[in-house]
This record gives C-alpha cells, structure tokens and sequence, in this order.
C-alpha cells in the first residue's frame, strides 16, 4: 500500500509549481522551453542571500558570546585568586561573634533589671508627708517679745532648706516627676504620634523631629489647657517660625485644634484621631 502524500501546504517553489510553470506557456519564445525557470530561481537565489545573511548573524552571535564567556570566566578566576592571596585583618572572626553574643546578652539583662527596678518603683507606695504640729495659744510664750527659742524656730522653718516646720512648696507649672514606667509610656505615645505625621517630621530631620517632640510633650504634661504660639517658642534653638510649622502639622493631622473664637489664637490638645 502506498504512502499517504504529505498533508503539508506547499510553497509556490516546488515541483508541482514548476510543473504548472512549465505546462503554462507563458514563456513561449524562451530557448528549448526553460523560460520558466527564470523567476524561479531568481527567488531561489532571494531566499539563498537571506539564509547566508541569517547564518552570519548567528555565527557573530557565537563569537560574541565566546568572547564574553571568556572575559567573565578570567575576571572569577582573578576574583578568586585574590580571595586566596589578599589577608582582611579587619574581617571579623569567631572571637568577634562570640564577643557581640557576649554583649547582647548584658544589654538584654541590663534591660531587664532596669524594668524590674522601675516595676518596683511603681509598686512601692509613696512616702506619706512628716505631721505638723499646730500650737495652741495656752503653748504660746506668755512673754511680750518673742524669746530666743523662738525667734530660732521661726527662722528655721522660714528658711529655704526648712523641711519639718512645713511642707516645701512647688514652683507653678512645674512639671511632676515621672516614673520609668511613664516615661517609656510617654515615649510609646510620643512615637505612635509621630508616626501619623509626614515624613520630614519622622527622622528626616532630626533637629524637627526634636521641635515636634517638644511640643507633643508640652501638650501632653497640660491637655486640657490652650495654649498660644508663644507658650512654645524656647529661643534661640526653638523660633516661632519652627513652632508655627509643627503646630500647622499638628492641625491638618487633626491631633491639635485651633480656636480663635476668644479673640486671640490658642492651640488645644485632641489627640490622634482613630
């Protein structure tokens, strides 16, 4: 049984397509009948110099890849011959491992102990103030000036580095002292609030980033006071300039209001809003 013929579509250069060329007659006045094979094999010769031209590209392809495999393979063997020859005093080496591990272990336990001491600190309860005594008038002296011992007491209680003739007190608007455990709240507090603002107030600068800590904590020891532009600004490191820029911040984040309804400007404490 004969084969099955291709199934394959043939081109216009091939045997049937010469046949046909041949039996057509278009060609009548060409030697012998060979007419036909003119434009034949002008296309044949087309496709030739396109096959030549392609295998050429090819074979610059090759070279160039030669070339380059050969550059590359001498640069890793000078990279590695380098490696082996040239000593890295500054390399670091097991003891300089062991030696980190050593010292993160005492950052670790210092750590430790100062969240113990501050934990401590915060459970201990605070020291109730020393009693005073309050003279009746029979314990007065019956004398009409006033007599040395009391002239003494009196001196001492109203001095400034008396302590038992009465309780010390505090300059306005001082601020209270914060436990450890506070200050690490506050800082959290602080780091959270910075973090909603834009870039160049997060680290970018370092000296703003300063400013706006200065002024969150001011907001922070009074909240429920207004404050204006002036009750911020600490010459000659903190401007109004620099004060009026965090504050604007500040507002457009929502953290701080601005209220003039009192006739001047006043800053008021909100908070990041959730």
């Amino acid at each position: 049984m004969p084969p099955n013929p291709p199934q394959t579509p043939l081109r216009r250069l091939s045997q049937g397509s010469l046949f046909r060329l041949s039996r057509s007659g278009a060609y009548p006045d060409a030697p012998h009948g060979l007419g036909f094979l003119e434009p034949a094999l002008a296309e044949l010769v087309d496709e030739a110099e396109a096959l030549q031209t392609n295998v050429e590209g090819l074979r610059g392809l090759g070279d160039a890849l030669g070339a380059f495999n050969e550059s590359f393979a001498s640069w890793l063997y000078v990279m590695n011959m380098n490696a082996l020859t040239t000593d890295w005093p500054q390399a670091p080496t097991q003891a300089s491992f062991m030696l980190a591990a050593r010292r993160a272990e005492e950052d670790a336990r210092a750590a430790l102990e100062a969240i113990r001491i501050a934990e401590e600190a915060a459970r201990r309860p605070p020291t109730p103030p020393e009693p005073t005594r309050t003279l009746e008038r029979s314990e007065l002296p019956t004398t009409d000036g006033p007599t040395e011992a009391s002239t003494i007491t009196a001196t001492a209680a109203s001095g400034p580095g008396a302590k038992a003739g009465g309780a010390v007190k505090k300059k306005p608007g001082a601020k209270p002292k914060m436990t450890a455990k506070e200050k690490r709240e506050r800082g959290l507090e602080v780091e959270r609030l910075l973090s909603a603002l834009p870039l160049e107030f997060r680290g970018n600068e370092p000296t703003l980033r300063r400013h706006m800590e200065m002024i969150i904590e001011k907001f922070l020891d009074r909240p429920d006071e207004g404050f204006n532009i002036v009750a911020f600004v600490k010459p000659p490191d903190l401007n109004q300039a620099r004060v009026n820029k965090c504050l604007i911040a500040l507002v457009n984040r929502k953290i701080v209001r601005k209220d003039n309804s009192t006739g001047s400007v006043l800053y008021h404490w909100n908070g990041l809003p959730q």
